[in-house]
């Protein structure tokens, strides 16, 4: 016999459903109106992303020197001052060389361009002077027509760098109180909450806390495998400015797609000026090849472990967060799924039930023990 569907069933199968989608839209209502509020917030919710990642990373040296009894402020006052230092050393590392070889550098720039002329009239492109003045001139008569929106391009960078640089003081700024004040932030925070939520709170947050700082050294460590597999590569080609490109290199890794994409193209552009067409597609490949490696293998592998997510998660994470919102996205894709991991597994463990203890198997039914 054909069995026939339960109206019962179906009804309550259906309110059931129906539920549970009001539930779900409820919250995906609520996470659109979180989100929209951060972004109308972002000019301050930007520095304070920047300075806990700052935080993370000079946190150790800090609970060190107070771990050794330095008063708080005065032990985040050093390692300000020494993030400070570290941070125009290594402006110094890549500007000194750059400008000491400058001259070479402008020399080399023109035989460049001027190989590369010489390449382009030979086969098979067969380009000759009267074509590549030609072109020059269209371009020139295409920048002169174009000068208005060149003005307010340059007007955009200009408040760009401007903004760049607030946000890099008041990140500055807030590393320095989250050093000194940072401990006692979840005591305060834990007393301002009502019922549980004065347990909850500080728990996810401290969590959060040590999921950040191994993102930050799982990103370093990337970087610092780039720097020293394409700054070898580089070394073995015998192009100049090894050391900072390698500098370069590392600092780019903190800055996903376009700053892998501006250190290679910056190394690419010395190995052409010094030592020609060869050398430069060679490091070419040797760059397309390690940040092949850093993005496929390396980094998901790292922060997998380091973060407690998979590799396809991080990989999956970069990809959505840069579709969504570009750079920033990207670098803040990783550390927001791991944080989110976070909230889900103190979810989780909040609402499981609680592990049942095993009976003992030495006791009878009348509850007698066995001598």
């Amino acid at each position: 016999m054909s069995r026939t569907l339960s109206s019962t069933k179906t009804r309550a199968a259906l309110h059931s459903s129906a539920r549970v989608s009001l539930e779900l839209l409820v919250v995906l209502l609520m996470a659109a109106a979180a989100l929209w509020t951060l972004g109308q917030m972002w000019s301050v919710i930007w520095p304070l992303v920047i300075g806990l990642l700052l935080t993370t990373l000079t946190w150790p040296l800090a609970r060190f020197l107070r771990g050794h009894g330095w008063p708080p402020a005065l032990a985040a006052s050093v390692v300000t001052l020494l993030f400070l230092l570290v941070a125009a050393g290594i402006v110094a590392l890549i500007a000194v060389p750059v400008a000491s070889q400058s001259g070479e550098l402008a020399n080399g720039v023109t035989e460049g361009i001027q190989r590369v002329r010489e390449w382009a009239a030979g086969p098979p492109l067969n380009i000759d002077d009267a074509q590549i003045s030609q072109a020059t001139d269209t371009a020139a008569a295409r920048l002169q027509s174009s000068a208005g929106s060149l003005v307010t391009a340059v007007v955009a960078g200009v408040s760009t760098v401007v903004d760049g640089v607030i946000t890099a003081v008041l990140a500055l700024f807030l590393m320095f109180f989250f050093l000194k004040d940072g401990p006692r932030f979840l005591p305060w925070l834990a007393r301002q909450l009502p019922g549980r939520l004065a347990t909850d709170i500080p728990a996810v947050a401290e969590r959060s806390w040590d999921t950040l700082g191994a993102f930050v050294r799982s990103q370093a460590f990337v970087g610092l495998l780039d720097a020293i597999l394409i700054g070898l590569g580089l070394w073995a080609l015998g192009v100049p400015l090894v050391l900072p490109l390698a500098v370069l290199t590392f600092i780019s890794a903190f800055i996903p797609v376009v700053g892998a994409l501006f250190a290679g193209m910056v190394a690419v552009l010395i190995a052409l000026v010094f030592n020609g067409p060869t050398d430069a597609l060679i490091a070419l490949a040797i760059i397309v090849v390690v940040q092949q490696l850093e993005g496929n293998v390396f980094q998901p592998m790292i922060q997998s472990r380091g973060l407690g997510l998979h590799a396809a998660v991080v990989l999956l994470a970069v990809t959505l967060g840069g579709s969504l919102a570009g750079i920033v996205g990207s670098l803040l894709a990783v550390p927001v799924a791991a944080l989110i991991a976070v909230v889900w597994s103190y979810l989780r463990e909040q609402l499981s039930h609680p592990p049942q203890e095993p009976e003992n198997d030495d006791q009878h039914a009348d509850g007698a023990v066995v001598s």
